[in-house]
């Protein structure tokens, strides 16, 4: 595959960057940078593709994929040969959670289409999803300290066993790398209502929704995983 190149935009050429949409346009680009400290062309900066952008959050999904197949894999392995492994009873607060979780991308999608549309009604009514979205991310964060603390008045703690300890684990891993989705949907849903005059501002929302599906659908896999094997 071909290395992306990046091209500057040189003196005298007018600024369209801003008429450029998630696809590029013409060109696929996205201002980057522009404090004119880029190659000595002034404002201007440079165009980054936005598949570059694109290029990127896969790079970063594909390591969370290694880090929780490496937890799999621990967890199926140490299950294999303990002696000591009890199972834990998973708290039923976890699949409210998962409906809430499912809804937020749902309500996700929403907020995209009505961005789709393009005039200031659409983008009010689409940033107005993603706060929603927002609230239950929050809420799923909520539902999980609330499952811990239904383990904790159990008796079941982190060092309990074996089997607890991975059920802490996988939990929190998925909180944490959740919890950088909420920070970055709060962007998006700040950013949402400049769309109809910075359409290349579109790339943060289509960036953070690929992130929260993904965020989804490893929840879904941990729960099984949990179900089935804890």
């Amino acid at each position: 595959m071909a290395p992306t190149v990046l091209t500057p935009v040189k003196p005298g050429v007018p600024d369209r960057t801003d008429d450029l949409g998630p696809g590029g346009g013409s060109n696929g680009g996205y201002r980057f940078g522009g404090d004119g400290s880029h190659g000595g062309y002034g404002s201007h900066g440079w165009l980054v593709p936005a598949r570059a952008y694109r290029t990127g959050m896969w790079m970063a999904l594909a390591a969370i994929v290694m880090l929780f197949a490496a937890f799999t894999s621990a967890l199926v392995v140490r299950k294999g040969i303990s002696n000591d492994w009890v199972r834990t009873e998973l708290p039923h607060i976890l699949w409210l959670n998962t409906a809430v979780l499912l809804a937020s991308s749902l309500t996700f999608e929403l907020a995209r289409r009505a961005l789709d549309e393009g005039d200031r009604f659409s983008v009010e009514r689409g940033a107005r999803w993603l706060y929603l979205t927002l609230a239950l991310g929050i809420g799923f964060i909520a539902g999980q300290l609330v499952a811990w603390r239904e383990l904790a008045a159990r008796g079941v703690y982190l060092s309990t066993n074996p089997s607890s300890s991975f059920f802490y684990l996988l939990t929190a891993a998925h909180g944490v790398h959740l919890l950088g989705g909420i920070v970055a949907l709060a962007y998006a849903a700040f950013v949402a209502r400049k769309i109809v005059a910075q359409p290349r501002k579109r790339i943060v929302v289509d960036l953070t929704a690929l992130y929260w599906h993904f965020m989804d659908g490893l929840w879904v896999y941990l729960l099984i995983l949990l179900t089935v094997r804890l």
